[in-house]
């Protein structure tokens, strides 16, 4: 791995010359066929229904790329953000397992019913969570007639907190950071006999976040259909935000193994107080590495100092560059997206969300950058792939940023 620092714009890239296109090295258990599973399962909800593609012609052109798609992940299960597709599968798979049953043999709907409530009992589900993976937690245990306990890191936004006490769960703000206030869910669910169901692996502890990567791939599989069906050009680049990296390698170890390790360019975006992802590239020894403080961002969804180690791995072997940004990068995402060129669709994205557009744009018009886009081969012939992973899921936050200018690029 080379390490190359931008300093002017606060950007800071390693371009992993050791990427691995070995197909015998690929995370099976991310497989086309174990994907195409977690989608049966989503497609046997009465609430099921395909996120949009969205191409944004009219940027592509402005920024000097062939074609610009972005997954809108906002629409997803009426919860603002693409974590119900990990919580679905996962709890569907415990609750399967609880039954005696594999969940190739049942549907959403009927683990839903009276009849497994019956069997089941009273459960009670917990996690930690900056927001989104909490709500989806909340909301697929009251499907399922159970209880939730969510705990959140200091600082969470007041309405991502009220969203997840709407389902009914109950919603605990803590005085700790992210990664404490998951040892504190892990030491609440021993104490007292809840099922924990946490969107990172660790010691002992990974059929779950397995269960939730799986659950993720659905993402892809759907846009492959939608590029077919709408006829677009396939991506030649995907740019992927990184919290512990469950979303980015569910959906690159999809991609390895769909293209065989021979997948289009792919590069892992990370607020630069919470790189996890990017410290762990950057020590060379292959290991996860934590970063440790406040991990204040506005990127609440990717405030993770500890990165998920299953992901970890696949990051590690398959994923072209890693990227590690100032905030500014994701507010100037935010605004592009909310005020579209003309002929282009407006796009609702939180901080999370729109952190890559708000990077490509400045990589595609920097000078600074050229020897980036040289070496990632982004030019006039690139086709960009992005997934918003969340609408405006703090609204008052989203209104600073898009209305009143919060966080505005430095002056150069």
């Amino acid at each position: 791995m080379r390490h190359e620092l931008v300093k002017p714009s606060g950007i800071k890239f390693i371009c992993n010359d050791a990427r691995n296109p070995d197909a015998n090295e690929l995370p099976l258990w991310l497989s086309v066929n174990e994907s195409v599973k977690a989608l049966n399962f989503q497609k046997s909800m009465s609430g099921y229904a395909v996120t949009p593609l969205i191409a944004l012609n009219r940027l592509a052109e402005a920024v000097g790329v062939a074609g610009i798609a972005v997954k809108d992940e906002s629409y997803r299960l009426g919860l603002n953000a693409f974590k119900g597709l990990g919580v679905t599968y996962a709890l569907g798979n415990v609750i399967c397992g609880k039954l005696g049953i594999i969940i190739e043999d049942t549907t959403f709907d009927y683990l839903k019913s009276a009849e497994v409530r019956h069997k089941l009992g009273d459960l009670t589900f917990t996690t930690a969570t900056d927001g989104n993976h909490g709500r989806a937690v909340a909301w697929v245990a009251r499907q399922f007639g159970q209880k939730a306990v969510v705990y959140l890191p200091k600082g969470s936004a007041a309405r991502r907190v009220e969203a997840i006490r709407e389902t009914g769960a109950q919603a605990i703000v803590t005085e700790f950071n992210y990664d404490d206030t998951v040892q504190l869910a892990k030491e609440k669910a021993a104490e007292n006999g809840w099922e924990i169901v946490q969107d990172t692996a660790w010691d002992g502890y990974t059929r779950i976040p397995q269960w939730i990567m799986q659950g993720y791939t659905t993402i892809l599989g759907e846009v492959g259909e939608q590029i077919r069906h709408m006829e677009m050009p396939e991506p030649t680049h995907i740019v992927l935000q990184a919290g512990v990296g469950g979303m980015a390698g569910a959906l690159l170890g999809y991609w390895a193994n769909l293209y065989e390790g021979k997948h289009p360019v792919t590069l892992i975006v990370e607020p630069d107080n919470a790189a996890c992802i990017f410290h762990s590239a950057s020590v060379g020894d292959r290991e996860p590495h934590q970063v440790y403080g406040s991990l204040e961002t506005i990127m609440a969804g990717l405030a993770c100092g500890e990165p998920n180690p299953i992901a970890w791995s696949i990051l590690r072997d398959f994923a072209d560059a890693y990227v590690s940004c100032p905030d500014y990068v994701a507010a100037r995402g935010m605004r592009m997206l909310a005020s579209p060129l003309e002929g282009d669709q407006r796009v609702i994205s939180g901080e999370s969300g729109a952190v890559g557009i708000g990077l490509l744009s400045l990589l595609m018009s920097e000078p600074e950058f050229s020897g980036i886009r040289s070496k990632l081969k982004l030019d006039q012939d690139s086709v960009v792939l992005f997934i918003n992973t969340e609408g405006d899921t703090d609204p008052v936050l989203y209104r600073q940023i898009v209305w009143d200018g919060k966080y505005p690029m430095p002056q150069r």
